[in-house]
Formats: structure tokens, sequence, C-alpha cells
């Protein structure tokens, strides 16, 4: 794979220094170790191993610098991610699916970052039980599924956001009709399903339909 003509190692390299320190005090140990691994990843700075042609006549040589590992970096974590989508894309089943996000409100933001293991595993698990109240409704979907959620803490302009992804089924485990088929759901009727989410007080969700890859 060919490297991108910019990543984000070179902006850290280029700014990261002048920003840390025009935000002194307001950049934690954990987030500069981050900054510092993700300068130094795949550099000389860490080290490396060296790899020469045995081929006299040829003797070309490449040299192959560690890689710092960490798990905010993109470089390093590229690979788990592709093999975690392709995992999560092999779960999904033969039915329609849709998207649902769970968005902590702005006013609760701040409570979050200073107690991010609370407030992130509450989110989590509102998440998580609304999604499964909405389903088992019978006047809904009137069924027991599973959901895939992933927690993000910072949204596409790198502010602090957080709000929980998820995969939703149209289907699920659920008991039969008088005629011995099951209901059959509506993408309409699901839509309406969590739009109901966003009557909720405390969490708001929004939807777009999806489908599994063939």
């Amino acid at each position: 794979m060919a490297r991108p003509a910019l990543e984000v190692a070179d902006i850290f390299r280029d700014h990261g220094p002048a920003w840390r320190e025009a935000n002194r005090g307001h950049v934690s140990l954990d987030q500069s170790k981050v900054m510092s691994a993700i300068e130094r990843c795949r550099t000389a700075a860490l080290g490396g191993h060296v790899a020469r042609c045995e081929n006299t006549a040829c003797g070309h040589t490449e040299i192959s610098y560690n890689s710092c590992g960490n798990r905010h970096c993109p470089k390093c974590q590229g690979a788990a991610s592709r093999r975690w989508l392709a995992e999560r894309e092999a779960e999904l089943l033969p039915v329609p699916y849709f998207h649902v996000v769970y968005t902590l409100p702005s006013e609760l933001r701040d409570i979050a970052y200073q107690n991010k293991r609370v407030i992130y595993n509450l989110l989590m698990k509102a998440a998580a039980e609304t999604t499964l109240a909405i389903a088992s409704d019978p006047k809904r979907l009137g069924a027991r599924i599973g959901v895939t959620a992933v927690l993000h803490t910072w949204g596409s302009a790198l502010t602090h956001h957080p709000h929980v992804h998820m995969i939703v089924p149209a289907e699920g485990s659920r008991s039969i009709t008088r005629d011995g088929s099951p209901p059959a759901p509506t993408s309409s009727s699901m839509s309406t399903s969590w739009r109901a989410c966003s009557r909720a007080r405390c969490w708001r969700c929004s939807c777009m339909r999806t489908t599994p890859a063939s």
C-alpha cells in the first residue's frame, strides 16, 4: 500500500511541539504520550531492522523502522481495523439493517470528560437497553435482537462528542403468528420505531437503513 502524501504523524511532527506549548496545562500526560508515540512511529527513534539482498551483485537494502504499537496510532491500527470490520461483516444476517446513533447531550459532555468510565458505561448501557426495549415492543418489531455497538468519543470536527453507533437488524427471534408464520416488519415501521428514540429525554438517535453486503 502506497504511503499517503500526508499523515497524522507528519502534522504532529511539524506542529505538535508548538501546539502542546500553546495548550500547556490543558493536555493530559496520556494525550502527550499518544502524540509522541505517533510522531516517533516507524522512524529511526524507535529502531528497526535492515533487509539486504543476499545476491552480492545486487545488494539491495531496505530499512524498516519499528512501529509504536499505540492503539491510537492510525498506522498501527489500520490492519486491526480492517480485520475487525471483516469479522463484523461475517456476522451479518441476510436481513435489512439500520444504523442507529445515540448521542450524549451537549449539557453532559463536560461531566463525561471528567468521568469518562462512568458516563461512557452509562451511555452504552442506556443505548443497548433502549434499543432492545423498542425492538421487543409488540407494537413495533416484537422480537429479541442482537446489536453491534461501538463507542466514539470524538466527532468529525475532532471535538469531544461521545456517541454510540449501532448496527441493528430489522429481524429477530420472536413468536410466530396464528397462521404459523412470523410477522414481517416493514422498513417504514422500523423507521418509526427508531424515531421513537428521539423522544427520549436523555438520548437522541438518528437512523439510516443499511443492508448487509452480499
